[in-house]
């Protein structure tokens, strides 16, 4: 039996940020998402007008990290605190490992195919940004629809 396992497409990419763009803007937060695919490369970037500069190495480091760990950042960040199970992982992979939110991983079949990070604004509104922009491939990624 062959595996169909999906990837995400640069149109894709491109959806999920005007998405997010539209929810940041909608916030009045300036900000800069980023959207890599399943090999942890980034598939594409926008940094908004405003946006603080430090965000642009945020977004695609949120995007990489929820990726790799196939795991949303914020849920990272509770287990990254002291004395919990992966207290200290944010010192791996050469300090690309951020872990407070705004990276969501895509998921298909539980697998992580790709994933979104946002920066800029308040860990909840980086949050409710990725969502947004992450929640538009929900119903394609589901098995069995088209």
């Amino acid at each position: 039996m062959i595996s169909f396992i999906p990837t995400l497409s640069a149109a894709q990419a491109r959806e999920m940020i005007e998405t997010s763009k539209s929810k940041a803007t909608a916030l009045n937060v300036p900000c800069s998402i980023a959207v890599i695919g399943r090999d942890g490369h980034l598939l594409s970037f926008e940094r908004q007008d405003g946006a603080m500069a430090g965000s642009v190495e945020l977004a695609i480091n949120k995007a990489f990290t929820a990726q790799i760990f196939n795991n949303a950042t914020d849920r990272l960040s509770v287990l990254a605190q002291p004395g919990a199970e992966l207290f200290g992982i944010q010192h791996s992979h050469n300090g690309r490992v951020v872990v407070f939110g705004g990276g969501i991983p895509i998921q298909f079949q539980g697998q992580a195919i790709g994933a979104i990070g946002v920066s800029g604004g308040t860990v909840a509104e980086d949050v409710a940004i990725a969502e947004a922009g992450a929640g538009i491939l929900a119903e394609l990624l589901v098995p069995g629809r088209a």
